[in-house]
């Protein structure tokens, strides 16, 4: 293990503190590392792992595909992105999709499509973007342009455009941004990096009349909340809207790097064209064939349902932990997205839990969030529970 770290230390550019663990295989919501220690999987390579690990007919069908062909190029058609797409638009109420290689190269094809968009309707340049305070929307330029925290933008300064922020729940603050320049409002639904703060009816449906009353384009992030997390399959589909372009990747491959954007026919009619976007890998075959397999796997087995029906009793045994400990002071979230908000460091606790088996992360600044694969169990909340009620104990000590 320790010649791994050293190799990697040495060769790979160091944008990551990384834990000191090799990870080497996974079996359902367990993974190993090269040592062979077990820890109970409460991350899932930060929400992407929803059915699991080593689920045979996922890996069967990926196998399948490495057999026939994995690329091919967008200038050609194949069968597994006509498949995919056919699949997603349906299963997200959208009307097109675009499919790219990361939840990043998304958000900057959502903007792309509302600038254009923008453009096509008054011929102007001067267009702005209201995005919210503890948003995060990843690391590209133009991602880190509505991305709400200071720290990660202000190094990579100018970004593009001119881009406001608003705060979350807090509809005033947006209607204070809004003006005859305003082209898109882009937000998390379940805000994430930030802290686990989920969307309250009146702030989105409040956002979504302020848009459908002006022709601004409302983007909804649903990269880490979307597809099941919160026992929809996408979380916005609980509320009384529907966004004009939508973000999705993480557990939309279920490990396999790929994301996407989609948008209603509104935007679909009056915005990108031939030459506008492209990408040399995404959609192509072995990543649509993924997939294709999970949006399959998500309706046969009702995935989503399966954490609807599991939230209650993870959220009982989390709301136990904050009745006992004094410095859990909250906790929230959606679904399998929930977050602890600690007066203690978050991170210690994160550490701690390596120590006993368990993997998780942190969200904001004093946020222990927890995004276990949607297929866990009592049996597996219960483990959760046992570890971390013995990680907070030795923390009270």
């Amino acid at each position: 293990m320790n010649k791994i770290i050293e190799t990697a230390e040495n060769n790979l550019l160091h944008t990551y503190n990384r834990f000191q663990i090799v990870l080497d295989h996974g079996e359902g919501v367990k993974l190993y590392d090269t040592d062979g220690k077990e820890y109970l999987d409460f991350f899932s390579g930060i929400g992407v792992y929803a059915l699991g690990y080593n689920d045979k007919e996922y890996n069967d069908a990926l196998k399948s595909q490495i057999d026939k062909l994995m690329h091919c190029s967008n200038l050609f058609y194949n069968e597994p992105a006509a498949k995919a797409a056919e699949m997603l638009t349906e299963i997200s109420e959208m009307d097109k999709v675009f499919f790219t290689n990361s939840g990043a190269e998304a958000i900057e094809g959502a903007l792309k499509a509302a600038i254009k968009y923008a453009y096509l309707k008054d011929g102007c340049h001067n267009h702005e973007i209201i995005a919210l305070d503890h948003s995060f929307h990843g690391r590209t330029c133009g991602a880190l342009a509505v991305t709400g925290k200071l720290a990660y933008r202000e190094a990579f300064e100018p970004l593009i455009g001119k881009v406001n922020f608003a705060n979350m729940n807090d509809l005033e603050s947006v209607k204070a941004l809004v003006n005859d320049k305003t082209c898109a409002i882009i937000m998390e639904t379940v805000q994430g990096e930030g802290g686990i703060y989920p969307a309250t009816v009146e702030f989105i449906e409040g956002v979504y009349n302020i848009c459908q009353e002006k022709d601004i384009l409302l983007i909804l992030d649903e990269v880490q909340c979307g597809l099941g997390r919160t026992g929809y399959t996408y979380a916005w589909q609980q509320y009384n809207i529907k966004p004009d372009i939508m973000t999705t990747a993480k557990a939309l491959g279920n490990g396999v790097p790929v994301g996407a954007f989609l948008m209603n026919k509104k935007v679909a009619d009056s915005s990108l064209v031939a030459g506008d976007h492209g990408t040399t890998y995404g959609g192509n075959p072995f990543a649509t064939a993924a997939v294709a397999k999970v949006l399959e796997i998500f309706k046969e087995r009702d995935i989503a349902g399966h954490v609807k029906e599991m939230a209650p009793y993870l959220e009982k045994r989390l709301d136990e932990l904050v009745e006992k400990y004094d410095f859990i002071t909250e906790r929230r979230g959606m679904g399998f997205m929930q977050g602890l908000e600690l007066t203690i460091k978050p991170g210690d606790i994160v550490n701690k839990g390596i120590e006993k088996g368990i993997l998780m992360l942190t969200a904001g600044t004093n946020v222990l969030r927890l995004l276990p694969p949607l297929v866990i169990g009592k049996d597996e909340i219960d483990k959760m529970f046992e570890i971390l009620d013995s990680v907070f104990s030795e923390m009270k000590d």
